[in-house]
């Protein structure tokens, strides 16, 4: 069920607390909906469903949810029991594809929302090697092809879309373009944001840009995500936790102790038998500190973080309390997949926030 494979963060660690970016919008054209029913949510890239948690406790319905790994699906359903949540690569689905899953679902005519970020890596400053040629950098404009599609048989009223602060650098400044422009001109008032989960009662400094777009004309207000407090340590997270259990063949969930995501690989490398001993400042082998957020969960090809005891790596349950994510919330898959699924997350408190920010702005303010 589970590998023994190692995993390394994939996404640099920056400190927070940065001021949001400028918003733009054009003026009201109608008094504010403030009755207005809340749109049904399509989740594209969905993961296994930091954001679409966050919209849900903001009281929206998640419908319908998209993600090419089967092991976020499974676990999509297993917490979202009420959503159609399908396996699709939504390179293969093409808007076309995607508006029939939807169909299914949905009746044509209804009013709807579309959230999602696409995979970051291309964009990720962690990924020294990345070129602007990387193929999932075109996943943005098919992020825009199916909204338009979907606008040809329902009432989208919002967008969201969230990537890392790296799709704004000099050498994606045209696809970052395009996609501004492109929401716009899919008929949304655009208002960008760059925010952070430690500024959202996340104990992890992870920085993002969220774009969201409103439709036009509707008396929406501007989208203004509110801080709030929560926690702000690692030790506040996970500071009373028991030992996990250590990877071993055969290993079945209902036999860890818990949750049944809190387990880690067994601490093999000399280092754990030395943790005070002076280690190079780099992303490998990072050490939290009780007292302090995390470094961004996000664990791909390189290490997952250090506990702060220095003589194990975080489990993966572990992981999922510094992303915010509730404790009776679980993942499923084998070791990898529940790395992905943890790393590639958005922290739901912050996608909380987002999601009461655009109902705020539905009501007009």
């Amino acid at each position: 069920m589970m590998r023994s494979e190692d995993f390394k963060a994939t996404e640099a660690e920056s400190r927070c607390g940065a001021p949001d970016t400028s918003s733009s919008r054009i003026e009201h054209q109608k008094p504010p909906a403030s009755q207005k029913k809340l749109p049904k949510i399509v989740s594209l890239f969905s993961g296994a469903g930091g954001l679409d948690l966050g919209f849900k406790k903001a009281g929206f319905t998640i419908s319908v949810a998209i993600d090419a790994s089967d092991a976020a699906i499974r676990t999509h359903k297993q917490n979202f029991p009420r959503t159609k949540a399908e396996v699709g690569d939504l390179v293969k689905l093409q808007p076309a594809g995607v508006v029939e899953l939807v169909q299914k679902k949905l009746k044509p005519g209804q009013a709807i929302a579309v959230i999602g970020g696409p995979p970051c890596q291309g964009f990720s400053r962690a990924n020294t090697g990345a070129l602007t040629s990387d193929p999932r950098n075109k996943l943005p404009k098919l992020y825009l092809q199916i909204v338009e599609a979907l606008q040809a048989l329902y009432t989208v009223e919002f967008i969201v879309f969230e990537n890392v602060l790296g799709i704004r650098d000099k050498k994606h400044a045209k696809t970052y373009k395009a996609l501004k422009d492109g929401i716009a001109g899919l008929g949304f008032d655009v208002t960008e944001k760059e925010l952070c989960s430690v500024d959202f009662g996340v104990p992890q400094n992870r920085r993002r840009i969220i774009l969201s777009g409103m439709r036009s004309g509707q008396g929406y207000a501007t989208v203004k995500p509110r801080k709030r407090k929560g926690l702000e340590t690692v030790r506040q997270a996970i500071g009373s936790l028991e030992q996990p259990m250590y990877f071993k063949y055969g290993l079945k969930p209902e036999d860890i102790p818990v949750h049944p995501n809190h387990w880690t690989m067994q601490p093999r490398s000399p280092r754990f038998d030395n943790p005070d001993a002076e280690a190079a400042d780099g992303r490998s082998f990072k050490r939290l500190n009780w007292n302090k957020a995390s470094p961004t969960i996000a664990f791909g090809h390189r290490e997952i973080h250090v506990h702060p005891d220095g003589r194990r790596r975080l489990s993966i349950y572990e992981a999922l309390l510094l992303q915010g994510f509730p404790k009776t919330f679980v993942l499923v898959g084998n070791l990898s997949e529940q790395v992905e699924q943890v790393s590639n997350a958005v922290p739901p408190p912050l996608a909380h926030s987002v999601a009461t920010a655009v109902k705020r702005a539905m009501r007009g303010g």
